[in-house]
C-alpha cells in the first residue's frame, strides 16, 4: 500500500508539472501568432517601423513568457534551488513589465487616432490594457507573498501571465472583429484549462485558482462598464496629459 501511495504521489507530482510546462509553451505560442506579423517576423510581412518604446515594450514582454517556460520547466526538471534564484530576477522583470505596460498604454491613447476596436475612443480603449496591469500586479504580487507555497504560487503566476494574454490574442487574424467577447474569451479558455486541470488531480479546485480566476474574469465586463463613463473618460484624458 505504501509502495503503491507513493508511485500515486508521484506520478500525480510528475503530471502536474507537465501540465504548467505544457501551459507555459502554450502561451509561447499564442504570443508568438499574435504579435508575428508586428513584432518577431515584422521583416518579413514588411509591416511598419516600431518605436523605441514598442521595441522596448516587446523585449521586456517577450523575456517575461521565456522566463515562465524557464521557471515551470525548471520545476518540472528538479531544480528549484535555480528557479528561487531566477525569482529575484523575476520580480524585478514582473515591475520592469508593468512600468514599460502602463507607459505604452498611455503613450498610445495620447498619440490619437482611430482605436484597435472601430467605433471605441482610444481614452475608453485604454480601460482594456491598464486593466490587464493591474490584474497582472495584484496576481504577481499575491504569488511573490505566497511563494512558500508552491501550489498557491505557480498557479498565481500562471493566472498573472494568462492576464496579459488579451493583446496577442486580439492580434490574431479574425478575433478583433469579434471584440471583447472574442479575445477575452480565448483569454479564458487558459483558466478553463487550469479548473480542469484542478478537478481531474484534487477533485476540487484550488483556491488561488477560483479567487484568481474570479479577478480576471470579473475585470473584463467591469472595465467595458467604466471605459464610456464621463469619470473613466476625465481620468483617461489626464493620463495622456501628464
Amino acid at each position: 500500500m505504501g509502495i503503491t501511495a507513493n508511485l500515486s504521489v508521484a506520478g500525480t507530482r510528475q503530471g502536474t508539472r507537465r501540465f504548467f510546462v505544457g501551459v507555459a509553451i502554450a502561451v509561447l505560442i499564442t504570443v508568438f501568432l499574435g504579435f508575428s506579423h508586428s513584432y518577431f517576423l515584422k521583416a518579413y510581412y514588411g509591416t511598419p517601423e516600431l518605436s523605441l518604446l514598442l521595441h522596448i515594450h516587446g523585449l521586456v514582454f517577450t523575456s517575461w513568457v521565456l522566463l515562465y517556460l524557464v521557471q515551470t520547466t525548471l520545476v518540472a526538471t528538479g531544480r528549484t534551488d535555480l528557479h528561487r534564484k531566477l525569482g529575484a530576477g523575476g520580480a524585478g522583470l514582473a515591475a520592469l513589465l508593468l512600468i514599460v505596460g502602463t507607459t505604452t498604454a498611455i503613450m498610445r491613447a495620447k498619440r490619437g487616432g482611430p482605436g484597435p476596436i472601430p467605433g471605441v475612443p482610444l481614452l475608453s480603449f485604454l480601460a482594456v490594457p491598464l486593466f490587464d496591469m493591474v490584474v497582472f500586479a495584484i496576481l504577481i504580487g499575491a504569488g511573490l507573498v505566497l511563494r512558500g507555497r508552491p501550489d498557491t504560487h505557480k498557479r498565481l503566476m500562471t493566472l498573472a501571465t494568462i492576464a496579459l494574454l488579451s493583446a496577442p490574442i486580439a492580434r490574431i487574424p479574425g478575433v478583433l472583429q469579434a471584440g471583447p467577447p472574442g479575445f477575452f474569451g480565448l483569454t479564458d479558455l487558459f483558466m478553463v484549462a487550469l479548473l480542469i486541470y484542478d478537478l481531474a488531480t484534487r477533485r476540487k479546485v484550488h483556491p488561488a485558482t477560483i479567487w484568481g480566476g474570479l479577478l480576471i474574469v470579473a475585470s473584463q465586463p467591469l472595465r467595458l462598464m467604466i471605459s464610456g463613463t464621463p469619470a473613466w473618460l476625465a481620468f483617461a484624458g489626464w493620463l495622456t496629459r501628464l
